[in-house]
């Protein structure tokens, strides 16, 4: 059995399940990189990643580079003597990082490869409909998701599913399947198999702020689909019609209706209790919303300070 000496390289709390998972069996990690503390909020207080919080907790040395390529931090990685690293949801490396350990750098990315390579893959699973999805290791090479295959782990996209909880799902899935490649790499048990290239291949890339827009004009599916994989974060968008004015509005929890009607796509059906949309092949309910400035609130709260006319719709 080899002697691992491993340095883990996150930021999000995605990545902190699986460092987390290490540590708890045990595995010797030498070193933790993470993205530099940022301003944020109001008061613009210096954020520290999930990672680092983590990495505090647990008294492992943490590098926080801007630059990848620095020869000082070359240098302290070098000293830190690991042997395998691993990533999880951090950024592109250089050849000179990823090649550095002995026993190489693997990813954990959460799809499917070679499907969904790229920053989004959880998103754009649930727009796109899929109905499973997964999590794979795989050695970095110097293209993006693009390395061998070391393992892989499957699991459901139920219809219920949001971005949100398909990332809970897939961060212990993945976190497990860490701890997997970990064992196989130190076994020397590895066998590892080629993506094979598809001009089928859907990508993941990187979502905007024109990707969350809804677009009322598609069916009731695609549109219950582009919600829920956007959901909570970044969350999808439109902009409500109503009193002549234009209110921007975030959506997050909704509910979807089968059902012929003779609404105009876009329109808003709605009560004291609740706003649902007419959509191709049926109607979308809105269950949970944001205004500008305003937290996120349940439909029938914002409704008793929202006022809507006859003719209010969507676009």
């Amino acid at each position: 059995m080899k002697d691992i000496r491993i340095l883990f390289m996150g930021t999000p709390d995605f990545a902190v399940a699986t460092l987390s998972a290490i540590v708890t069996s045990k595995y010797n990690v030498v070193g933790v990189i993470t993205a530099p503390d940022r301003p944020a909020g109001r008061g613009r207080k210096l954020n520290t990643s999930a990672v680092k919080k983590y990495a505090l907790e647990q008294n492992i040395p943490i590098l926080q580079p801007t630059n990848l390529k620095d020869s000082s931090f070359l240098e302290e990685l070098k000293k830190l003597h690991a042997n395998l690293q691993i990533v999880v949801a951090f950024r592109m490396l250089p050849k000179v990082v990823w090649q550095m350990p002995e026993y190489g750098t693997f990813n954990l990315h959460a799809s499917l490869l070679p499907s969904y390579r790229g920053a989004a893959p959880i998103n754009w699973a649930i727009i796109n409909g899929e109905t499973k999805t997964g999590v794979t290791t795989f050695f970095i090479d110097d293209k993006i998701d693009t390395g061998e295959i070391i393992l892989q782990e499957e699991t459901t996209i139920t219809q219920e599913d949001t971005a949100g909880t398909l990332h809970d799902k897939l961060m212990d899935i993945g976190a497990a399947l860490v701890i997997k490649t970990i064992t196989a790499i130190s076994n020397n048990t590895v066998t590892l198999q080629k993506q094979k290239e598809s001009k089928e291949l859907k990508s993941a890339y990187k979502i905007h702020k024109e990707t969350c827009k809804v677009d009322w004009q598609l069916p009731l599916h695609a549109i219950y689909n582009h919600i829920r994989g956007l959901c909570p974060y970044p969350a999808a968008w439109t902009t409500l019609y109503t009193n002549e004015e234009e209110v921007f509005l975030k959506i997050y929890a909704i509910s979807k209706t089968e059902e012929v009607h003779t609404y105009k796509f876009g329109k808003l059906i709605f009560n004291k209790k609740e706003i649902k949309v007419a959509v191709k092949n049926g109607f979308i309910n809105l269950l949970e919303i944001q205004l500008p400035g305003k937290r996120k609130m349940k439909t029938n709260d914002v409704l008793n300070g929202l006022k809507l006319e006859e003719n209010a719709h969507v676009a």
